[in-house]
C-alpha cells in the first residue's frame, strides 16, 4: 500500500506548482479564475488568459499576495492565491492592459464582433449550415473565427442590417 501510495504522490508532485514571490516582484494576473465559466462567449481562442504585469506588495498568509492594482480596477480585491498568478517575464508582446479591455468586477469582458468578411455553406449528411467569418473587436484578420450564421443572428442582430 505504501508504494502505491509514492506512486501517486509522485504523479501529483509533477503538476503541483509551489511559486514563492518576493516583494516588489512582477506577476500576470489570471482573467477567468474560475473552472465552468464561459467567459467572452464561445470564443475562447481570442480572449486572454493573463492580464498585467502587477508588482507584489506583501504576502498574505501562506498562498496568497497582496497586488498594487491600477484605480481602474479598484472594485477587485487585490488579494490573489498563488494558482492566479504568473510570473511576469519581460517581453511586451503579451502584455495587455485592463484599461484597454474594459474589465468587469469578475474579472470578464465582452468581446465585439466588427463584421462579416465571408460567408460559406458547410454540408453535413442532413443539412446545410450557413457560416460566417467574423472580424472581432480588439483583434486582427489573422484571428477571425467562423461561426454560425444563426447563432450570430440572435446574439447580434445589428450585424445583418
Amino acid at each position: 500500500m505504501k508504494i502505491a501510495q509514492d506512486r501517486q504522490k509522485s504523479y501529483a508532485d509533477k503538476a503541483r506548482r509551489e511559486d514563492q514571490y518576493q516583494s516588489r516582484d512582477f506577476v500576470l494576473i489570471k482573467v477567468s479564475p474560475m473552472k465552468g465559466i464561459r467567459r467572452f462567449g464561445i470564443k475562447g481562442k481570442l480572449s486572454p488568459r493573463y492580464v498585467g504585469p502587477y508588482e507584489i506588495l506583501n504576502r498574505v498568509g501562506d498562498w496568497a499576495y497582496r497586488l498594487a492594482l491600477p484605480n481602474s480596477m479598484e472594485r477587485i480585491h487585490n488579494v490573489f492565491h498563488v494558482s492566479q498568478l504568473r510570473r511576469y517575464v519581460t517581453d511586451p508582446s503579451h502584455i495587455l492592459s485592463p484599461d484597454e479591455l474594459e474589465l468587469n468586477e469578475d474579472l470578464s469582458y465582452e468581446e465585439m464582433p466588427l463584421w462579416i468578411m465571408d460567408t460559406k455553406v458547410r454540408t453535413t449528411r442532413n443539412r446545410d449550415i450557413r457560416m460566417m467569418k467574423v472580424m472581432w473587436s480588439r483583434h486582427g484578420a489573422e484571428e477571425a473565427t467562423w461561426e454560425v450564421e444563426q447563432e450570430m443572428f440572435k446574439a447580434y442582430p445589428h450585424l445583418f442590417n
